[in-house]
């Protein structure tokens, strides 16, 4: 059975539970927030929709022991104090609540996966980790997959191609010293810098609007959802199916000793293994620098 649970029903635990019910990618969710009207709303909302659907999910409202046999916790939480371009300002609150709530999920017998949505994603999903004592391949977050998609929506647009016709990633923080390695963007199998449409363009300054690039959501409509709730979506499914699909993660780099946003195989048993990436020295030196942030900021708190 795949049976999923989401702790926070935020904008983007509500989207991602609209989203797995619309593609009926699971038989069952589980959800869960301290807003017990909030959660009792969305199912009901979730119930009306599917009735305009051929999926069939069932619902279970606010149970922890339900998810003894859940294959997968999304882990949501979200916190309303966040400042100005930095999603470290979440940190304390969120941090907080995933202390609350994983021992919680845990003590269910929960056996499963966990992946964390919550910000400051790379510093979250080394703390639920720790809380939960499971093996590091078992937990991740979703990293930079969500800026990952935002390059390519960006230089897809430049190329007037595709978004999904672009390869390449960001790696390392999901924030503000994330980076696209740029020795990885292709079109095609051809670099950038052998297409003319790329002939005048500022790379560092599309590197700005990529990080930038949620933002530009937020200042304009105070929050992000959707596109976040896709990525996870996708790899639930990329779990569920054991697609062993690559997608750049937040998952334990084992010579840094933190969580970063890198690109891995993704299957049924979790993180299975990270992608040889042959990085140029300036990329490796920002990777190291994102790496060490992540990890000042993981010791503020613990």
């Amino acid at each position: 059975m795949n049976k999923i649970g989401i702790i926070g029903m935020g904008h983007v635990g509500s989207d991602l539970a609209y989203t797995l019910c619309r593609e009926n990618t699971v038989d069952t969710l589980v959800l869960i927030d301290k807003d017990d009207d909030k959660v009792y709303a969305e199912t009901l909302e979730l119930e009306d929709a599917m009735a305009s659907t051929s999926s069939q999910v069932a619902i279970i409202q606010q149970d922890y022991q339900a998810l003894s046999d859940a294959a997968l916790i999304v882990l949501a939480v979200g916190s309303t104090d966040l400042e100005k371009e930095d999603r470290i300002s979440e940190l304390t609150q969120n941090a907080q609540s995933a202390k609350e709530v994983v021992p919680k999920a845990v003590a269910s017998g929960f056996s499963g996966i966990f992946l964390v949505i919550s910000n400051p994603c790379d510093v979250m999903t080394m703390l639920v980790q720790q809380y939960s004592g499971f093996p590091k391949h078992k937990v991740m977050g979703t990293g930079t997959t969500l800026d990952t998609n935002r390059l390519k929506r960006i230089v897809g647009k430049i190329a007037g191609v595709s978004s999904q016709s672009v390869e390449g990633f960001v790696l390392g923080e999901h924030g503000e010293s994330q980076f696209v390695a740029w020795s990885t963007v292709r079109i095609a199998g051809e670099q950038l810098s052998e297409l003319p449409a790329f002939a005048a363009q500022d790379l560092p300054v599309l590197k700005e609007q990529v990080r930038l690039g949620g933002w530009e959501i937020f200042t304009r409509k105070t929050w992000t959802s959707y596109g976040i709730a896709s990525v996870a979506s996708r790899l639930i499914q990329t779990i569920l199916k054991d697609e062993r699909r690559i997608f750049p993660v937040s998952a334990y780099d084992e010579s840094k000793q933190i969580y970063a946003g890198y690109p891995h195989i993704i299957g049924r048993q979790g993180v299975i293994e990270a992608l040889p990436l042959t990085l140029t020295q300036d990329e490796i030196n920002e990777y190291e620098l994102s790496a060490e942030k992540i990890r000042r900021t993981f010791l503020t708190v613990t």
